[in-house]
């Protein structure tokens, strides 16, 4: 689709750079009260009449039915984050939140489209909301579905891909119309309403129509070896939904500590943690605002926390020395520990019936495979590997089959979207990881290490976590350094998985079925490098940066100074 903004250009060449061997704000829900009073101050009332705007079948039109507002015009382009697909133009006003607006629901105060309509009046500064055969008068703004969900449906219906994510805005007569085939979409509509006004002062004349290019987009903290508390994790909540990413994982058990409550093994859980009730409450906000919550629970290595606890499990080398973080696989009470804190927490991470319903199992950095000659320097798993898959069985394989055993659990708990780090995916001939296991991929600097390429090629699907530029690590460990909003906007796409090139491969494997999208994440190696302020305020444009990259597959129109403008406006 044509760029509504520039002629097409050629997609610019990716930029020229971790080893995670030790992976090793508030939110601003309202319009500000100086650009509401702006916007009135300019949007006063006049006499006057005005025609249906198009697409409004759902509510009267009667254009004496309140006078019409005046305002300056508003000209340019939508001015938002990620900017949208397709704006087509036409003559008039446009549209600003004034005196005497409303947002007006057809379906009325039980459909599933009613709290999208009361978060959208509530950013614009508290416009009252009415239901039902409403008069739809000048300045105000129509919210209806094209799809089935309507009355009676529940809220935050599943979407089924990016078109279930689509939006269309049309801004016509001092009237605004948001239409889409879900509530995913109407959603992303009043975001986009939100950011206009903050930035503009609202939208000109015209339509808009929009949706991702990528279904899978998203932020994931490292809430273990640095507790971020309830407040800072819904703050980031609603700036990542402002965005339009959808997903949030969160890494909640490591070596330095288990940040939530676990009542089947209370011992293992760190002072400073979530509780139950506290994660029930993250679930609700992330679902109210269409985020997925993928939790991970990090095995075989990654344990510290919970094998202080339980030091028999414990890997240990052929010298006897203790391996930090790692559980002894070979052990036959490892797995039933593991399981069942991994029953535990799936079933505190609920998911809507029909709904995708993620778990991460981590995978990565299991010192045991880090070792020169595995088998040599953990006989005891080599024993294992060889009694479980006969003579010619590897430590890669009881590695593999391990993670196989515990996807077995958490699906049985209904689970159906697993991931693992693309370090605990192995090559060997007597046991290949889940077909059904998709693959994040962080780095390529591993031992064994494999492109990303081979793991498209051999039919896996792949998401993009490159640690080049999508890894923000606490005091910049290992040669990593702050990755930078400039640097993603400019240099990076989903199809740079590892380093800074594209993946080689064609070009039918790295659409969004094969490459769903990126997510951008925080790792505490450093915990006190910076305080959570910091934090915040350090991703804000990689964020910002990472939502523009996954929505829109187009070279972006703005500079890297326009767009950090625009981001610092809404």
């Amino acid at each position: 689709m044509p760029n509504p903004m520039w002629p097409p250009r050629t997609p610019r060449p990716s930029a020229s750079r971790r080893p995670r061997t030790a992976r090793s704000g508030p939110a601003r829900s309202a319009l500000p009260a100086a650009a509401l009073a702006a916007a009135l101050l300019i949007a006063g009332c006049s006499g006057g009449g005005d025609t249906e705007p198009p697409g409004s079948t759902s509510a009267k039109m009667n254009p004496s039915a309140a006078a019409t507002p005046t305002w300056a015009p508003v000209t340019g382009t939508p001015q938002v984050i990620p900017a949208v697909r397709s704006f087509r133009r036409a003559d008039g006003r446009g549209w600003r939140p004034s005196d005497g607006a409303r947002v007006v629901v057809p379906a009325g105060e039980k459909s599933n489209v009613a709290d999208e309509a009361q978060r959208m009046a509530k950013d614009l500064g508290g416009l009252p909301v009415v239901y039902g055969d409403q008069t739809v008068r000048p300045g105000d703004i129509e919210v209806k579905l094209s799809g089935k969900n309507t009355a009676g449906q529940p809220d935050n219906v599943p979407v089924r891909g990016t078109a279930d994510e689509a939006y269309t805005l049309t801004a016509s007569g001092t009237r605004l119309t948001l239409t889409a085939p879900t509530d995913a979409g109407i959603f992303y509509g009043t975001r986009t309403v939100k950011q206009a006004a903050r930035a503009a002062g609202g939208l000109p004349e015209g339509t808009i129509e929009d949706r991702p290019d990528r279904p899978q987009r998203g932020m994931s903290l490292d809430n273990a070896r640095k507790p971020f508390s309830q407040d800072w994790i819904d703050a980031r909540l609603r700036e990542i939904a402002d965005l339009k990413l959808n997903q949030f994982q969160l890494h909640f058990s490591d070596d330095q500590g288990f940040r939530i409550q676990s009542d089947t093994h209370p011992q293992i859980v760190s002072a400073d943690h979530l509780t139950k009730a506290q994660v029930r409450q993250i679930i609700a906000l992330a679902r109210s605002l269409h985020i997925s919550v993928v939790p991970e629970l990090d095995s075989p290595g990654h344990l510290g926390a919970v094998l202080d606890h339980y030091p028999d499990l414990r890997l240990r080398n052929a010298q006897g020395r203790v391996i930090p973080g790692a559980i002894d696989i070979s052990n036959p009470k490892a797995a039933p520990l593991i399981d069942s804190l991994l029953t535990e927490m799936s079933e505190l991470f609920t998911n809507p019936k029909g709904a995708p319903a993620y778990w991460h199992l981590g995978g990565d950095e299991y010192q045991a495979l880090m070792s020169s000659s595995p088998s040599t320097s953990y006989p005891q798993l080599a024993r294992a590997a060889r009694q479980k898959y006969g003579s010619a069985g590897t430590v890669e394989d009881l590695t593999t089959g391990w993670l196989n055993d515990r996807q077995k659990t958490v699906e049985a708990k209904g689970k159906n979207r697993v991931e693992a780090w693309n370090d605990g995916f192995f090559s060997s001939p007597a046991a290949s990881a889940d077909k059904n296991r998709m693959v994040d991929y962080w780095t390529g600097k591993e031992a064994g290490k494999r492109d990303p390429a081979a793991f498209l090629r051999e039919g896996r699907n792949v998401m993009n976590f490159n640690d080049e530029y999508l890894y923000y690590v606490l005091g910049e460990p290992n040669q990593f350094t702050y990755p930078t909003g400039q640097r993603i906007y400019q240099s990076w796409t989903p199809m740079v998985i590892r380093g800074t090139q594209p993946v080689a491969v064609p070009a039918s494997m790295t659409g969004p079925d094969r490459i769903p999208g990126a997510r951008f994440a925080i790792w505490c190696d450093l915990s006190q490098a910076q305080t959570p302020q910091q934090v915040a305020g350090g991703i804000r444009l990689p964020l910002a940066a990472l939502a523009q990259k996954t929505w829109d597959p187009r070279t972006p129109a703005l500079s890297w100074t326009q767009f950090q403008a625009l981001a610092n406006r809404v």
